[in-house]
C-alpha cells in the first residue's frame, strides 16, 4: 500500500463525507465514476457557532442527496443560507435549481445563466454569511466559468475541478484553455506562498493536506504532458486522436475521451505559441 504522505497533495485517507476542517463539512454525492471519482464533494461551509451555513456545489440532480446536505447542516444547527458554484459542469451544478427550491437560497456563479438571484460572483468579492468569510479566486481553465473559493480561516482552498484529491483534472476544451489553466494553477501557487493556504478542499476525492506540493506537481504533470504532445506532433502524430494513443497509451482507455479534450487545448496551446 502506498503511503499517502508520499501521494502528490498528501491525500487523507478514510471516509470522505463528514467533517474536513473546523468550518467545511463534505457530503458525498452517489455519483462515482471514473470522471467524477468517488463523487461529487458538496461542501457545507460555515463560523463555528453561526446558525447560518454556505453549500458550495450541490452536486447532480438526485433529490435524496440534496435533502441529505440539508439534514445534515439542520442536524448541526445551520440553516442553508446561500448556494455558490465553482463551475456549471453537471455532476457540480444540475441540482443547483431543486436545491435552491428545498433551501429558499439564491445561487451565485460566474455564469449568469447558472444564477437564481441578480447577484453573481466575480473575482475580488468576499462573500460574508453567518461571519463565515469566502474570497473568491478566479481558476478558468478546466471550464472558462470555474472558480476557486479561498476559506482564510482555515488557511484552505475549495478547488471544485481545478484540483481533485486524486490524479490530475481535465482541460475541458474547446471552453476550457491551457494558458489559462497554468495561470490559475499559479494563482493558486501564489495562495499557499502568500497566504499561507495548506488544505485543498476539492471537488472530488479526498482533502489534500499540502496545498503547495500538489499545485507544483500540477505544474511539472502540465509540462511534462506538453513536451509529450510536442514530441508527438514532431513526430508525425497530427490527430488528437492519434496524440492521446500515443502518449496516454498508459492511462485506462475508458479516460481517452476526457484525455482527447486536453489534447486539443494542449495542441491549441502549441500552435499560439508557434510550437508546432
Amino acid at each position: 500500500m502506498t503511503d499517502a504522505s508520499a501521494l502528490p497533495g498528501q491525500p487523507r485517507g478514510g471516509v470522505l463525507s463528514g467533517p474536513a476542517t473546523a468550518r467545511a463539512v463534505n457530503v458525498l454525492a452517489p455519483n462515482a465514476s471514473a470522471m467524477t471519482l468517488d463523487g461529487t464533494n458538496t461542501w457545507i461551509v460555515s463560523e463555528p457557532g453561526s446558525d447560518l451555513a454556505v453549500v458550495i456545489d450541490p452536486g447532480p440532480l438526485d433529490d435524496a442527496h440534496l435533502r441529505r446536505v440539508v439534514t445534515t447542516a439542520g442536524q448541526a444547527g445551520k440553516r442553508v443560507a446561500l448556494t455558490l458554484l465553482t463551475h456549471g459542469h453537471p455532476d457540480h451544478a444540475e441540482g443547483a435549481a431543486r436545491f435552491a427550491e428545498l433551501t429558499g437560497t439564491r445561487v451565485r456563479a460566474l455564469d449568469p445563466a447558472l444564477r437564481l438571484g441578480d447577484e453573481g460572483l466575480a473575482a475580488g468579492d468576499v462573500i460574508t454569511t453567518g461571519g463565515l468569510e469566502l474570497r473568491v479566486v478566479p481558476t478558468p481553465g478546466h471550464t472558462a466559468d470555474s472558480l476557486s473559493f479561498h476559506l482564510p480561516a482555515d488557511r484552505a482552498v475549495l478547488t471544485g475541478d481545478t484540483i481533485l484529491g486524486r490524479g490530475t483534472t481535465v482541460v475541458a476544451h474547446p471552453d476550457g484553455r491551457l494558458g489559462d489553466y497554468l495561470d490559475s494553477l499559479r494563482r493558486l501557487r501564489s495562495l499557499t506562498v502568500d497566504d499561507g493556504v495548506h488544505t485543498v478542499l476539492p471537488g472530488h476525492g479526498p482533502v489534500l493536506d499540502d496545498a503547495q506540493g500538489v499545485v507544483e506537481y500540477y505544474l511539472a504533470h502540465r509540462a511534462t504532458r506538453l513536451a509529450q504532445v510536442e514530441t508527438a506532433v514532431e513526430d508525425g502524430y497530427r490527430t488528437p486522436a492519434q496524440v492521446v494513443a500515443h502518449v496516454y497509451a498508459d492511462v485506462d482507455r475508458s479516460l481517452w475521451p476526457a484525455a482527447e479534450l486536453s489534447v486539443r487545448a494542449q495542441m491549441d496551446y502549441l500552435e499560439e505559441h508557434g510550437l508546432i
